[in-house]
Protein backbone atom coordinates (compact mmCIF):
# COMPACT_ATOMS: atom_id res chain seq x y z
CA UNK A 1 0.00 0.00 0.00
CA UNK A 2 1.21 3.50 -0.84
CA UNK A 3 2.72 5.44 2.05
CA UNK A 4 0.47 8.48 1.55
CA UNK A 5 -2.54 6.26 2.29
CA UNK A 6 -1.36 5.44 5.81
CA UNK A 7 -3.22 8.32 7.46
CA UNK A 8 -6.40 7.99 5.41
CA UNK A 9 -9.53 6.32 6.78
CA UNK A 10 -12.18 4.13 5.18
CA UNK A 11 -15.46 4.82 7.01
CA UNK A 12 -18.10 2.13 6.58
CA UNK A 13 -21.71 2.83 7.52
CA UNK A 14 -24.40 0.16 7.29
CA UNK A 15 -27.93 -0.25 8.59
CA UNK A 16 -31.17 -2.07 7.95
CA UNK A 17 -33.07 -0.61 5.00
CA UNK A 18 -34.94 2.50 6.12
CA UNK A 19 -32.79 3.25 9.21
CA UNK A 20 -31.57 6.49 7.66
CA UNK A 21 -27.95 5.72 6.74
CA UNK A 22 -28.11 7.69 3.47
CA UNK A 23 -29.34 10.80 5.30
CA UNK A 24 -26.60 10.32 7.91
CA UNK A 25 -23.92 9.97 5.20
CA UNK A 26 -25.07 13.09 3.35
CA UNK A 27 -25.08 15.08 6.59
CA UNK A 28 -21.55 13.89 7.47
CA UNK A 29 -20.21 14.99 4.08
CA UNK A 30 -22.01 18.31 4.36
CA UNK A 31 -20.32 18.96 7.73
CA UNK A 32 -16.83 17.54 7.02
CA UNK A 33 -15.25 18.49 3.68
CA UNK A 34 -12.32 16.11 4.25
CA UNK A 35 -14.70 13.16 3.80
CA UNK A 36 -15.76 12.03 0.32
CA UNK A 37 -18.63 9.67 -0.41
CA UNK A 38 -17.84 6.58 -2.43
CA UNK A 39 -20.32 6.60 -5.31
CA UNK A 40 -21.37 3.00 -5.89
CA UNK A 41 -22.26 1.45 -9.22
CA UNK A 42 -25.73 -0.10 -9.32
CA UNK A 43 -27.89 -1.94 -11.82
CA UNK A 44 -31.15 -0.81 -10.22
CA UNK A 45 -33.17 1.98 -11.84
CA UNK A 46 -32.79 5.49 -10.43
CA UNK A 47 -35.53 6.76 -8.10
CA UNK A 48 -37.22 10.05 -8.99
CA UNK A 49 -35.03 12.03 -6.58
CA UNK A 50 -31.71 10.42 -7.60
CA UNK A 51 -29.07 11.67 -10.04
CA UNK A 52 -26.60 9.58 -12.01
CA UNK A 53 -23.04 10.17 -10.81
CA UNK A 54 -24.25 11.86 -7.61
CA UNK A 55 -26.27 9.22 -5.76
CA UNK A 56 -25.07 6.21 -7.76
CA UNK A 57 -23.48 5.38 -11.10
CA UNK A 58 -26.41 3.71 -12.83
CA UNK A 59 -25.12 1.05 -15.23
CA UNK A 60 -26.56 -2.06 -16.88
CA UNK A 61 -25.97 -5.60 -15.66
CA UNK A 62 -23.70 -6.47 -18.58
CA UNK A 63 -21.34 -3.58 -17.74
CA UNK A 64 -21.43 -4.48 -14.04
CA UNK A 65 -20.51 -8.12 -14.72
CA UNK A 66 -17.72 -6.97 -17.02
CA UNK A 67 -16.28 -4.90 -14.13
CA UNK A 68 -16.52 -7.92 -11.79
CA UNK A 69 -14.57 -9.94 -14.35
CA UNK A 70 -11.92 -7.19 -14.58
CA UNK A 71 -11.65 -7.15 -10.73
CA UNK A 72 -12.58 -3.45 -10.64
CA UNK A 73 -14.61 -3.81 -7.44
CA UNK A 74 -13.28 -3.81 -3.90
CA UNK A 75 -16.75 -4.98 -2.85
CA UNK A 76 -20.02 -5.83 -4.54
CA UNK A 77 -23.29 -7.50 -3.61
CA UNK A 78 -26.65 -8.49 -5.03
CA UNK A 79 -29.37 -6.79 -2.96
CA UNK A 80 -33.07 -7.28 -3.76
CA UNK A 81 -32.11 -8.58 -7.23
CA UNK A 82 -29.89 -5.61 -8.12
CA UNK A 83 -26.09 -5.35 -8.08
CA UNK A 84 -24.23 -2.71 -6.07
CA UNK A 85 -20.45 -2.29 -6.09
CA UNK A 86 -17.56 0.05 -5.19
CA UNK A 87 -14.55 0.40 -7.45
CA UNK A 88 -10.98 0.46 -6.10
CA UNK A 89 -10.43 3.62 -8.16
CA UNK A 90 -13.05 5.39 -6.01
CA UNK A 91 -10.90 4.98 -2.91
CA UNK A 92 -7.47 5.62 -4.38
CA UNK A 93 -8.57 8.80 -6.20
CA UNK A 94 -9.89 10.35 -2.97
CA UNK A 95 -6.88 9.18 -0.94
CA UNK A 96 -4.59 10.84 -3.50
CA UNK A 97 -6.52 14.08 -2.88
CA UNK A 98 -6.04 13.79 0.90
CA UNK A 99 -9.60 12.84 1.76
CA UNK A 100 -11.06 10.03 3.84
CA UNK A 101 -13.73 7.96 2.12
CA UNK A 102 -17.19 7.04 3.33
CA UNK A 103 -19.08 3.92 2.27
CA UNK A 104 -22.88 3.68 2.52
CA UNK A 105 -23.13 -0.11 2.05
CA UNK A 106 -24.77 -3.25 3.44
CA UNK A 107 -23.18 -5.92 5.66
CA UNK A 108 -22.06 -8.00 2.66
CA UNK A 109 -20.03 -5.11 1.25
CA UNK A 110 -18.71 -4.21 4.72
CA UNK A 111 -17.39 -7.75 5.18
CA UNK A 112 -15.55 -7.61 1.84
CA UNK A 113 -14.02 -4.23 2.71
CA UNK A 114 -12.79 -5.56 6.05
CA UNK A 115 -11.03 -8.36 4.16
CA UNK A 116 -9.40 -5.92 1.72
CA UNK A 117 -5.88 -4.48 1.76
CA UNK A 118 -7.08 -1.21 3.34
CA UNK A 119 -6.12 -1.20 7.02
CA UNK A 120 -7.59 1.99 8.50
CA UNK A 121 -11.24 0.97 8.47
CA UNK A 122 -13.80 2.14 11.01
CA UNK A 123 -17.17 0.39 10.73
CA UNK A 124 -20.43 1.76 12.14
CA UNK A 125 -23.82 0.08 12.18
CA UNK A 126 -26.84 2.36 12.51
CA UNK A 127 -29.93 0.95 14.17
CA UNK A 128 -33.41 2.46 14.39
CA UNK A 129 -35.02 3.26 17.75
CA UNK A 130 -37.47 0.39 17.07
CA UNK A 131 -38.59 -2.06 14.37
CA UNK A 132 -41.84 -0.14 14.00
CA UNK A 133 -39.85 3.05 13.25
CA UNK A 134 -38.34 1.25 10.24
CA UNK A 135 -41.79 0.28 8.96
CA UNK A 136 -43.03 3.86 9.26
CA UNK A 137 -39.92 5.24 7.50
CA UNK A 138 -40.25 2.73 4.65
CA UNK A 139 -43.90 3.68 4.18
CA UNK A 140 -42.92 7.36 4.06
CA UNK A 141 -40.05 6.68 1.63
CA UNK A 142 -42.36 4.67 -0.66
CA UNK A 143 -44.00 7.95 -1.70
CA UNK A 144 -40.81 9.02 -3.54
CA UNK A 145 -39.13 5.66 -4.24
CA UNK A 146 -42.14 4.03 -5.89
CA UNK A 147 -41.96 1.00 -3.55
CA UNK A 148 -45.29 -0.80 -3.18
CA UNK A 149 -46.54 -2.66 -0.09
CA UNK A 150 -44.93 -5.89 -1.32
CA UNK A 151 -41.52 -4.17 -1.59
CA UNK A 152 -41.94 -2.75 1.93
CA UNK A 153 -42.77 -6.22 3.31
CA UNK A 154 -39.73 -7.67 1.51
CA UNK A 155 -37.48 -5.07 3.17
CA UNK A 156 -39.05 -5.76 6.58
CA UNK A 157 -38.30 -9.49 6.21
CA UNK A 158 -34.67 -8.62 5.48
CA UNK A 159 -34.53 -6.44 8.60
CA UNK A 160 -33.80 -9.41 10.91
CA UNK A 161 -30.99 -10.66 8.66
CA UNK A 162 -29.38 -7.22 8.59
CA UNK A 163 -29.74 -6.71 12.35
CA UNK A 164 -28.08 -10.10 12.95
CA UNK A 165 -24.82 -8.60 11.61
CA UNK A 166 -24.72 -5.53 13.87
CA UNK A 167 -22.06 -7.04 16.16
CA UNK A 168 -19.68 -7.45 13.19
CA UNK A 169 -19.12 -3.67 13.36
CA UNK A 170 -16.78 -1.59 15.53
CA UNK A 171 -19.62 0.67 16.71
CA UNK A 172 -23.42 0.57 16.94
CA UNK A 173 -25.21 3.94 16.87
CA UNK A 174 -28.96 4.55 17.32
CA UNK A 175 -30.52 6.92 14.81
CA UNK A 176 -33.44 8.42 16.69
CA UNK A 177 -32.57 12.05 15.96
CA UNK A 178 -30.43 12.67 12.89
CA UNK A 179 -28.24 15.46 14.30
CA UNK A 180 -27.41 13.51 17.48
CA UNK A 181 -26.61 10.39 15.47
CA UNK A 182 -24.27 12.39 13.19
CA UNK A 183 -22.60 14.03 16.23
CA UNK A 184 -21.85 10.59 17.65
CA UNK A 185 -20.40 9.33 14.35
CA UNK A 186 -18.26 12.48 14.00
CA UNK A 187 -16.86 11.78 17.46
CA UNK A 188 -15.96 8.20 16.41
CA UNK A 189 -14.18 9.48 13.26
CA UNK A 190 -12.32 12.14 15.25
CA UNK A 191 -11.07 9.49 17.70
CA UNK A 192 -9.82 7.32 14.81
CA UNK A 193 -8.00 10.28 13.22
CA UNK A 194 -6.33 11.17 16.52
CA UNK A 195 -5.10 7.61 16.94
CA UNK A 196 -3.58 7.66 13.45
CA UNK A 197 -1.95 11.05 14.04
CA UNK A 198 -0.04 9.77 17.11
Amino acid sequence: MKANYSKRIVIVISSPSGAGKTSVCHKLIERDKSIALSISDTTRPARDNEKDGVDYNFINEEEFKSRIKNKSYIEYANVFGNFYGSQYKNITDHFENGRDILFDIDWQGAKQLKNSSFVNIVSIFIIPPSKDAIYQRLKLRAKTSGDNQMAIEKRMKKYETEMAHKNDYDYIVINEKLEICVDEIESIISKKRKNLAN
